[in-house]
């Protein structure tokens, strides 16, 4: 199994459209994979607060419509990284969206813990409730965005859910990356599974990116990372060694809580 995690440049100075464009073609590069993953509000930048509600748009939207189209031209599974949704209610959340190889939206996540404390998006967006999987062919992705890494009772809840593969999508901060590569190991071997944590490059409203999107195994090794810049990390995965780790090492069977 084939995943490729496209660390995208957030740039200030390049357009919302003219970004959605660029990736559309990033995506149709990956043709022959079969996962593809975008970051976390790649459209407006994770710390861009002043342009959310501006930038919000509908399931149906813009993001939609190209993420769509990409996928179907390039017959992957993609995970779309995530938008900021406004709901029909006016309620704006940090949703993820992914899409099958024939271009359709076949599950959302809204976030579940959103980042800020009293400020940014803790107050700006609505909290997901609902826990989110996709079966693909070869794998059960569990879906999870950026400050859900900090929460392993999320991750506990997916694999419960049946979840073998773990994804990311994060814009996570440079000054913190220390942490991003710490706990996505943390997440792979807790949970014997795949991790894949897709984050951006760039700057975020004046706040350096992390990039160093990363994969890992459920033994807790990095099977690939990314620099700093904008870049496709293309990993080859093997769909039978979750189930092999867990049986060689069936720590989850020991769960008590």
């Amino acid at each position: 199994m084939r995943a490729s995690l496209i660390q995208i440049a957030v740039d200030p100075d390049e357009s919302v459209n003219s970004r959605r464009a660029r990736a559309a073609s990033l995506v149709r590069a990956q043709s022959g994979a079969d996962l593809v993953v975008l970051p976390e509000l790649w459209t407006t930048g994770a710390f861009a607060y002043e342009l959310f509600d501006a930038e919000a748009e509908s399931l149906a939207g813009p993001t939609h419509d190209v993420m769509a189209k990409a996928a179907c031209d390039a017959g992957v599974w993609l995970h779309a990284g995530s938008i900021v949704e406004r709901d029909p209610d006016g309620t704006l959340y940090n949703t993820a969206l992914v899409f099958s190889p024939a271009g359709e939206l076949v599950r959302t996540y809204r976030k579940i813990h959103r980042f800020g404390f009293d400020k940014g998006e803790a107050v700006m967006m609505g909290a997901g409730r609902e826990l989110a999987t996709v079966v693909l062919p070869d794998t059960t992705v569990g879906l999870a965005t950026c400050y859900d890494l900090r929460f392993p009772e999320l991750f506990r809840g997916l694999v419960d859910a049946g979840a073998e593969t773990l994804v990311v999508s994060a814009g996570w901060p440079e000054r913190r990356r220390a942490h991003w590569t710490l706990l996505a190991q943390a997440r792979a071997v807790e949970n014997q599974a795949y991790v894949l944590a897709c984050a951006t490059a760039g700057t975020h409203a004046g706040v350096p990116q992390s990039g160093h999107s990363i994969v890992v195994d459920p033994w807790g090794e990095v099977l690939g990372e990314a620099g700093a810049g904008e870049e496709v990390l293309m990993v080859e995965l093997d769909p039978g060694k979750v189930g092999e780790t867990r049986e060689q090492f069936p720590a989850l069977k020991d769960r008590v809580l």
